[in-house]
C-alpha cells in the first residue's frame, strides 16, 4: 500500500473561482486549476483541460509518456483522439480513460469544443518526450 502524508486541507472550489488561463504543459490547450494540488499538498493535481479556441490542432503533444503513480482522463465536452502506443482510441464526452503509468501516447486530433477533467498523482508528475510508436499518424480534423 502506498504512504503518503495525511491530508487535511477542505477544499472547495466553485466555477467562478477559478479560470481558464494558459501557460500549462500545452499552449493549445487552456487548463483550469481546481485547488486539489494545493488541498493534497502535492500528491493529486486536479484541473480541467480544454481546446483553445485560438490554437486548432495542428500536430498534436507529439510522442510522449506521464512519471506518475496514476492518471485518469474523464471527457467533459467534445471529443479526442489519441494513440495508445500503437492502438488509435476516440475518447468522448461521458468516456473514462485510466492511462497506465508510462503508457505511451500521443493526442493527435480533438473538437473545438474539447473539455475534460484530469486527475494525476503526484501534481508535479514529469511528461517525457518519447520514439513514436507507429511511422504515422492521422491527421487532425480542421476546424470549420
Amino acid at each position: 500500500m502506498n504512504q503518503h502524508a495525511v491530508v487535511s486541507k477542505f477544499s472547495h472550489v466553485k466555477p467562478g473561482d477559478t479560470e481558464f488561463k494558459e501557460g500549462g504543459l500545452r499552449d493549445f490547450f487552456l487548463y483550469r486549476d481546481l485547488g486539489i494540488a494545493d488541498a493534497t499538498s502535492g500528491q493529486v493535481i486536479c484541473h480541467l483541460v480544454k481546446a483553445n479556441p485560438d490554437l486548432p490542432p495542428e500536430e498534436g503533444t507529439g510522442w510522449h509518456k506521464h512519471e506518475c503513480d496514476f492518471q485518469i482522463v474523464i471527457m467533459t465536452k467534445g471529443w479526442a483522439r489519441f494513440m495508445y502506443e500503437d492502438k488509435s482510441t476516440l475518447v468522448q464526452a461521458g468516456d473514462v480513460v485510466h492511462q497506465r503509468p508510462g503508457i505511451t501516447h500521443y493526442l493527435y486530433d480533438y473538437s473545438e469544443d474539447m473539455e475534460y477533467l484530469e486527475i494525476v498523482s503526484p501534481a508535479d508528475f514529469k511528461t517525457v518526450d518519447v520514439a513514436p510508436a507507429v511511422d504515422k499518424v492521422p491527421p487532425p480534423t480542421p476546424w470549420r
